[in-house]
């Protein structure tokens, strides 16, 4: 519909040529997994610049950068060699004739253009004066997913419309005004030069059968794209483990989940294959595989007890992780959730995963792990499309940023989330993937925005003389994690090896949902959780299969 609504209202033609909760790093494998979209690239993003090698930094009070004389105060100065383009998927002839959106012109407002609708994206675009700015939010899912309650929904505690909220809804002007969009597409590729991004709509199953492509001009990019599970290149992940970060993988537990039990009941099904179908194992003893195996466990114990008696003594939950679960956690805090996990009848295994099979799991030391559900939870790197990105990258391979939030190496480029760290060159530390940083990270960038729309900086290559203001700080608010039955942790500390404190029990577990509860972004998703959680507690789980 927005594609249509843009060509009907605002598509113009142009010529030119056209260039993704806790990080869990805790499985100790090599490689990092594949992404299955096409990879987009930045065209001429600077001149010459190898972001694979920096030999040499130097900060200084104001310098010019690329071919665009911007000037940054203060910034880092990265060499410069021979230019360098590199093409996508059509040749430039073929994309230049693409439809779009033409450059704004003088008098209109200027454009900016988000890519990715994850917790960053959605907290900036929630608090972008549209008064000032006209919004274009290109994102391959229509919705922010509340990804702290998301495993509560594997197993029916709540519904997975409560942890969904339209894109549309957080930032109306994207539906009513009628220069603002959000176009159901993936990110191509990016010409910074031109100020153009480049676009393929998806459907379903990824890419659409329709292949729809177009290039929206930009005055300012915001680049939150979040990142992809880690896989560590491990064989069999990507074919046999479900991830836990969209609402379709959520779905596709579930189905699993309850489709497993119900094919156990059949008659003529082996003791050791009822064994097997029953066995949930989870990998990753961060706060999601700690969570869901909570809820597992939540789930085995009041529901499956009472609606497949007949199977309820072959379920069982394994948590493998490779050194410490919650390790970014208190001490105290981790020893509590693992006693409680192992009393509620989480099986703790050390292991590192070598091997994953369609039936079983083969770790490090040889040892086998059949299983009927395997949950996938290491933790995220970066996807295919930040790897191509011909930018300087921060360690780990996100998109290095400045202080502000900038790319450095191009102009009026911004990252946010998941997908964007600090460059060493600014002595910061990478901030991990959580959540609050990149609430608070878009948060930040729209009070730089309205500075620099203040200040009449809003269109391409007007910031030359702008103003930034203070840089972003950091400060962790602490970690919650909920463990089951009724139980959950509460780390205020602001950072690990810090004095803080530390909760666990009863009242943490009703601190971490009235916390969630009010982080949950519109009121009528707040209805929908409090109603989920009320409903379950008086009947029980939904075990409805639908699909």
């Amino acid at each position: 519909m927005a594609l249509v609504r843009a060509a009907r209202s605002s598509f113009r033609r142009s010529g030119g040529a056209i260039g993704n909760y806790a990080s869990e790093r805790n499985i100790l494998c090599e490689g990092i997994s594949p992404f299955r979209h096409p990879a987009p690239v930045f065209e001429k993003a600077v001149t010459g610049f190898n972001s694979s090698y920096i030999p040499s930094t130097q900060m200084i009070n104001q310098l010019n950068f690329g071919n665009r004389g911007m000037k940054f105060t203060p910034q880092y100065q990265f060499p410069h060699a021979e230019a360098q383009t590199v093409g996508g998927a059509d040749s430039k002839n073929e994309r230049s004739s693409y439809p779009g959106l033409e450059a704004t012109k003088q008098g209109e407002k200027p454009r900016v253009v988000v890519l990715g609708s994850g917790w960053a994206a959605c907290r900036f675009l929630k608090g972008i004066d549209t008064s000032m700015y006209d919004v274009v939010c290109i994102a391959p899912r229509n919705h922010m997913v509340f990804t702290p309650l998301l495993a509560s929904t594997c197993v029916g505690t709540l519904e997975f419309r409560s942890v969904a909220e339209p894109v549309t809804q957080i930032q109306k002007a994207l539906a009513k005004d009628p220069n603002s969009y959000f176009f159901l597409a993936s990110c191509t590729g990016v010409d910074a030069d031109k100020h153009e991004v480049y676009c393929e709509t998806v459907g379903d199953r990824g890419v659409s059968h329709e292949h729809y492509r177009f290039k929206v001009a930009y005055d300012k990019l915001v680049i939150a794209s979040g990142a992809e599970p880690l896989t560590f290149g491990i064989k069999g992940v990507e074919e046999h483990a479900f991830f836990l970060r969209e609402v379709q993988n959520a779905q596709e537990i579930r189905k699993k989940l309850l489709m497993n039990l119900m094919v156990s009941e059949t008659p003529g099904i082996s003791e050791e294959e009822k064994e097997r179908l029953l066995h949930c194992v989870v990998i990753g003893g961060g706060p999601t595989g700690v969570e869901f195996s909570g809820e597992l466990s939540d789930f085995i114990m009041r529901d499956v007890r009472e609606r497949y008696a007949h199977v309820k003594n072959y379920i069982h939950v394994t948590l493998i992780e490779a050194n410490e679960i919650l390790s970014s956690f208190d001490v105290g805090l981790r020893e509590y959730a693992t006693k409680h996990l192992t009393k509620v009848g989480v099986r703790l295994v050390h292991g590192v995963v070598k091997e994953v099979h369609p039936d079983k799991i083969v770790l490090s030391d040889g040892s086998d792990v059949p299983y009927g559900l395997l949950v996938w939870s290491t933790g995220v790197g970066p996807s295919n499309f930040v790897k191509s990105l011909n930018v300087p990258k921060s360690p780990g391979g996100r998109i290095g940023i400045d202080e502000w939030l900038r790319v450095p190496s191009v102009e009026d480029v911004f990252a946010i989330g998941d997908c964007a760290g600090f460059l060493e060159q600014t002595g910061k530390p990478v901030l991990p993937a959580l959540a609050q940083v990149a609430e608070r990270q878009g948060k930040y960038l729209v009070k730089l925005f309205t500075d620099i729309g203040n200040q009449n900086g809003g269109k391409a290559l007007s910031a030359k003389d702008i103003t930034l203001g203070d840089p972003f700080v950091y400060k962790h608010l602490g970690s919650m994690a909920t463990v089951g039955r009724y139980k959950a942790l509460v780390d205020l500390r602001q950072a690990k090896g810090e004095k803080g404190v530390s909760l666990a029990g009863f009242m943490s577990w009703l601190i971490w949902r009235s916390a969630y509860l009010t982080r949950v972004i519109s009121w009528r998703n707040r209805f929908y959780v409090a109603m989920n959680w009320g409903t379950t507690l008086i009947f029980g789980r939904d075990n409805t299969k639908i699909g």
